[in-house]
């Protein structure tokens, strides 16, 4: 198995093998959250208005997602794992749309597998991935709406190329380093009350999830459901 590192959407559209998206703050361990509530699936979109019309349409109940990190006018759910966590998910279909995540699997076209990645689920992806046993996975970093790397996003790509190569990774040293960067103290800024505290804990609650999040197309759809090896 050759496992290749990039980051943002540019590195999304060139991906090839089974592709791994990486958002940690926040869409995929939101995504991972609602999976783990009992939400049958996430439709992974790219646009507000496609979301809320996919919702109208009674092809899904919630909106999920943000804008600039802000929940949109007309969204049920904002991008916070802590907000879905306390949300009554079970037997929805959700519809997300985020700034980073879900633009980059949107964009990974050459994909012959592809995952939402997040450290929430890292062990449990690692596991699944070496089932299938692809020649080449891509480990993608979304980082700030896709077009600016963010030490999360690139120490959970690091982190899974440790596990895939055979080696234990440092679950201490990997949020170590992300509690030092520049993005936490943002977690508990009163002028950005839309990054919950807690969505943090969870965030980098490593393998706090025994499934992985596969991203699969159905009728046109991007549909992200749980797997299981």
């Amino acid at each position: 198995m050759q496992v290749r590192v990039d980051s943002l959407l540019e590195g999304a559209a060139r991906a090839t093998g089974a592709v791994v998206i990486i958002d940690v703050f926040r869409a995929f361990t939101t995504a991972a959250v609602a999976l783990s509530r009992g939400a049958n699936e996430i439709i992974v979109v790219g646009g507000v208005e496609e979301a809320m019309h996919l919702r109208d349409a009674g092809i899904g109940q919630i909106c999920m997602g943000e804008v600039g990190g802000i929940k949109p006018d007309g969204f049920d759910l904002g991008n916070s794992p802590f907000e879905a966590s306390q949300a009554d998910l079970a037997g929805k279909t959700i519809i997300q749309r985020t700034s980073a995540g879900t633009q980059g699997i949107v964009t990974a076209k050459q994909a012959t597998r592809l995952y939402a990645g997040s450290l929430v689920t890292a062990r449990a992806l690692t596991r699944v991935l070496r089932a299938h046993g692809p020649e080449q996975v891509t480990l993608v970093g979304m980082g700030l709406d896709g077009k600016v790397r963010t030490d999360e996003d690139d120490l959970c790509a690091i982190h899974l190329r440790n596990l895939l190569q055979g080696r234990p990774g440092s679950i201490t040293g990997t949020r170590e380093v992300i509690l030092a960067g520049p993005q936490i103290p943002d977690f508990a800024d009163p002028a950005k009350p839309h990054l919950h505290p807690r969505d943090l804990d969870i965030a980098l609650d490593i393998d706090r999830f025994d499934f992985a999040v596969c991203v699969t197309k159905e009728n046109s759809r991007l549909v992200a459901r749980k797997e299981t090896a």
